[in-house]
């Protein structure tokens, strides 16, 4: 049925060409060949009822072809938009992965030495996952909701290490409206864990702010560590990252990075 269908519509498509066609070479051909003159006038001296027929013809497929355009110009954006946001997906759920497999392997080295903290920090993991899974693949969420997150985050970390850790955050939203793609921040908080906190026996530290005002957002991360200790690439963290922010807030976002051999910080800015 379908390839009947395709196979008529193609028919229609050839038979159009060819009437389309055939009408000026014919009306040529009668002018010079048949009635002998120099030149052709299309149209002239022809019956008006003729001439009104053959202009409407170009003219509904003048419109017909406008409109053909028209809607292959619609499949292509929507085809670039769900490209677009089938590559989000991906990038956001890769995320995932990547932070929970650190923190089994984490886990995975506590349950022999502590089976009670390791109990704890499994619960305090599950929080975080079920926000990973079901609010992870949502297109925005409240900001408030992030930052809660974030906080889990953070109060898991502290669960983990034996070592003191000076842990600060100033959060300050001024409204209770905002809507952000989610999981945009844990990779710059995660990496502050885990190369600065993670490789230092002592005075390690992370200050996390966010400040939400006039529909921007600015979120800053900073953390001391060892040089000796980081890689020496970037990692896929923050080409993830990079790649989200250009999808979903494309010229609405600026995220920078500064390292002073010690410290090391990271801004990210959103215009919503």
């Amino acid at each position: 049925m379908i390839s009947t269908l395709k196979r008529d519509k193609w028919f229609l498509v050839k038979v159009i060409v060819f009437v389309t066609i055939a009408i000026p070479i014919g009306i040529t051909t009668y002018e010079l060949i048949i009635l002998g003159k120099d030149t052709v006038v299309f149209l002239e001296d022809y019956p008006e009822a003729v001439s009104i027929m053959i202009m409407l013809y170009y003219a509904t497929l003048l419109a017909f072809g406008i409109i053909w355009v028209i809607i292959q110009l619609k499949s292509l954006l929507k085809l670039k938009n769900e490209k677009t946001k089938n590559e989000l997906l991906h990038l956001q759920s890769q995320v995932n992965p990547h932070f929970f497999f650190n923190m089994l392997n984490n886990l995975y080295g506590l349950v022999d030495v502590d089976a009670k903290k390791a109990k704890q920090l499994i619960l305090k993991l599950s929080e975080l996952m079920r926000y990973s899974i079901y609010e992870g693949e949502k297109k925005t969420v409240p900001l408030e909701e992030e930052v809660s997150y974030l906080k889990n985050y953070i109060e898991l970390h502290r669960m983990r290490y034996h070592k003191d850790i000076d842990i600060r955050c100033d959060i300050k939203i001024e409204e209770n409206n905002y809507q952000i793609v989610p999981l945009l921040f844990i990779i710059l908080l995660e990496n502050a864990f885990k190369h600065g906190v993670e490789n230092l026996k002592e005075k390690a530290y992370v200050y996390m702010s966010l400040t939400a005002k006039n529909e921007n957002i600015s979120f800053e991360i900073e953390n001391n560590f060892d040089a000796t200790e980081l890689p020496k690439t970037s990692g896929l963290g923050i080409q993830n990252l990079t790649r989200r922010l250009e999808l979903a807030y494309p010229k609405k976002h600026n995220l920078t990075f500064t390292d002073d051999g010690s410290i090391y910080k990271a801004k990210l800015e959103l215009q919503l």
